[in-house]
């Protein structure tokens, strides 16, 4: 095979750059929003209030660029996977990419829902700049119901936060078993910086 039809093969196996760069904001932001969570019980009075506006800033940014990156996704087929694969590698890689935007966007709409279904009516300033409206059919219930779905869209949102950490783990674990055990450069697909890319080597192509 030619240098020219290597490297138009190379690219057909790379994801388009506007997934790359989806991909990677929404990870760090992800982690970011993880590590402020992780503050909430450190805090109290106006830092947690702070704190709290923003992770829900972080949040409704992740939901955002999430639905942005499924519209993407739905349009824009992504390249196939190695031959090599087991076809049993494939459908876990499948439903880990398809169980990540289950917690991308429900994570957020799940918070979204309890702001707006609690009694204690806080407004959501997005970064201290842009007001964030509460979900208009939720937050007209009469009080009883509201606290009702509060309770039940907390214990589905800290479900969901559980699964996101069992699924990183997971995306982690995958790409490390190919980058130093399999050694096929499976994560060339996703690589943003130039010393993580490489061309995929011929049996590939």
């Amino acid at each position: 095979m030619s240098q020219t039809a290597q490297d138009t093969a190379s690219g057909e196996r790379r994801y388009a750059a506007v997934a790359i760069g989806l991909h990677w904001l929404i990870a760090a932001l992800i982690v970011a929003n993880i590590l402020i969570a992780w503050t909430f019980e450190e805090l109290k009075g106006l830092a947690l209030f702070n704190q709290l506006q923003l992770h829900k800033s972080v949040g409704i940014t992740v939901l955002i660029l999430s639905l942005g990156r499924l519209g993407w996704r739905l349009t824009h087929r992504p390249p196939p996977m190695p031959a090599h694969m087991a076809r049993w590698e494939k459908l876990a890689a499948h439903a880990a990419h398809w169980g990540f935007y289950v917690i991308m966007i429900g994570l957020p709409i799940t918070g979204w829902i309890m702001v707006s279904a609690s009694t204690t009516n806080i407004p959501t300033v997005l970064f201290k700049t842009i007001p964030w409206p509460h979900i208009g059919f939720v937050h007209a219930l009469p009080t009883g119901e509201r606290k009702g779905i509060d309770d039940a869209m907390s214990e589905t949102h800290e479900l969901l936060g559980k699964l996101t950490y069992v699924l990183i783990v997971l995306h982690v674990a995958a790409a490390l078993k190919h980058q130093v055990w399999n050694k096929d450069g499976l994560i060339w697909r996703m690589a943003p910086f130039k010393f993580l890319r490489r061309t995929p080597p011929a049996s590939e192509l």
